[in-house]
């Protein structure tokens, strides 16, 4: 797994080519996780956000694919003493429905075959009321964002999404999720971040995604299936 094999240098890759992004993502999602929260991240990676969340939340459940990656997370977050590591796949989790009150996933979704199943997931375990909460990296279009796709590309990450903002907003939209709000965390490579509200979003029994009062789409994974 590619993921084992870049552990070790995963973060000075990150401050080198994204740095003001990757040390700000952490704190910007720590604002939506309050003290009594049991939390969920899906693909944690090192941690760069489990910190974060740890130091506010009641519990964090912190997964990933990776175990040398989840090894680098432990450590950052040892010192709280509030937190497991699990590996999980995050398009099936091993989990009841409405566990937590809020989920996480920080930069995965432009990554996944599937981005809208991981999608589905998340809402499916996370609480009436709470929020599910999706970082992801975006394109701007421009030199510096393709370069940057390239140099991941080339240590073997490859980009299955590459969304822009408007693109983003759109993929959720098409999911039903007209109660969302969106905003960027900008920087060589921007990040756009998701805050989807998770009330009336999913029914388990019928396995249809809709807004409890927008009368909006099922789910339509179709279109981003690569």
């Amino acid at each position: 797994m590619i993921w084992d094999k870049v552990a070790g240098v995963y973060d000075s890759f990150e401050n080198l080519l994204n740095g003001k992004v990757y040390k700000e993502l952490g704190n910007r999602i720590a604002e939506y996780i309050d003290e009594n929260d049991v939390v969920l991240e899906c693909a944690c990676g090192t941690g760069a956000i489990s910190k974060a969340i740890a130091e506010k939340c009641h519990k964090l459940v912190a997964t990933d694919l990776s175990s040398k990656m989840m090894k680098r997370a432990e450590e950052k977050c040892r010192v709280y003493g509030n937190t497991v590591f699990r590996k999980a796949n995050m398009c099936a989790l091993n989990c009841r429905d409405k566990r937590f009150d809020k989920v996480v996933a920080g930069n995965v979704i432009h990554l996944l075959d599937d981005p809208a199943s991981a999608v589905w997931e998340m809402l499916r375990v996370c609480k009436s009321g709470g929020k599910v909460i999706i970082p992801t990296y975006i394109n701007k279009s421009d030199k510096t964002s393709k370069l940057l796709v390239k140099a991941c590309e080339a240590a073997g990450v490859q980009f299955k999404h590459e969304f822009t903002l408007e693109s983003y907003k759109e993929f959720f939209i098409s999911l039903g999720m007209y109660k969302a709000e969106f905003f960027v965390i900008e920087g060589r490579m921007p990040c756009a971040v998701a805050v989807i509200e998770a009330d009336g979003w999913f029914d388990s029994k019928t396995k249809i995604c809709r807004g409890s009062d927008s009368g909006g789409p099922a789910w339509n994974t179709e279109k981003f299936r690569k």
